[in-house]
């Protein structure tokens, strides 16, 4: 259970298997059934997440749930279709460089409403200003050549996950903070994908930064 012990020296690699098992445990009915009292009083003195998770807001992609964790140890971020702003940047890097988290994940998620007004072209209020970060996912998406449009579920995946690796590609562009920890092997950037037909993240391990395992120590309680 992270938040109860945690190594300060854990690896980014680490914590992505973390993160698998929690989402094993999730998706086979084998959660572990936090006591949120107590874990309000362990971490009522400090915080040290393992992982800065940049998720979106649907309501069935809850992070700390789909990898049944509890609170203290991951920081979530949620905004619509997972995409990049300024505040969201700044965010990261104080996980990443003042926090000690050792991990982030862009994760993305099937049946995205985003996604879907980002095909459609959806134009409303401040919404227009948001999807407007996910278009180009849309314009590079080439394999479906039909009804490429909000209401083509193989489309919509598609594009959701073009734009979680655009999402990792413009963090690492525009936070030298963040792309200079993940090149020193300080933390690792993984990409990765929900499925809310099935509750299974999977992670796309080959276009993660996952550099120089750090040596590890005996864990300690946090």
């Amino acid at each position: 259970m992270p938040t109860r012990t945690i190594s300060h020296d854990i690896t980014p690699k680490d914590a992505v298997n973390l993160l698998k098992e929690g989402n094993f445990r999730f998706v086979n009915n084998l959660a572990i059934n936090h006591d949120m009292l107590e874990l309000v009083n362990i971490t009522k003195d400090g915080q040290w997440p393992f992982a800065a998770i940049l998720s979106c807001m649907d309501s069935r992609t809850a992070a700390e749930v789909v990898f049944n964790l509890g609170l203290g140890d991951i920081f979530s971020i949620r905004i619509g279709g997972n995409v990049i702003s300024p505040n969201v940047l700044g965010s990261l890097e104080y996980a990443v460089a003042v926090a000690g988290s050792k991990l982030i994940v862009v994760l993305g998620h099937t049946g995205c409403g985003a996604v879907k007004g980002a095909c459609d072209n959806v134009k409303l209020g401040h919404i227009t200003t948001l999807l407007e970060h996910i278009h180009p996912a849309v314009e590079e998406e080439a394999t479906v050549k039909e009804n490429r449009n909000g209401d083509n579920a193989e489309f919509v995946n598609a594009v959701a996950r073009i734009n979680v690796r655009n999402t990792v590609q413009e963090m690492i562009a525009e936070s030298s903070i963040i792309r200079d920890m993940a090149n020193k092997g300080q933390i690792g950037i993984v990409p990765a994908m929900y499925d809310i037909a099935t509750g299974k993240v999977t992670f796309f391990e080959d276009e993660a930064l996952l550099h120089a395992e750090q040596p590890k120590q005996n864990a300690v309680e946090g």
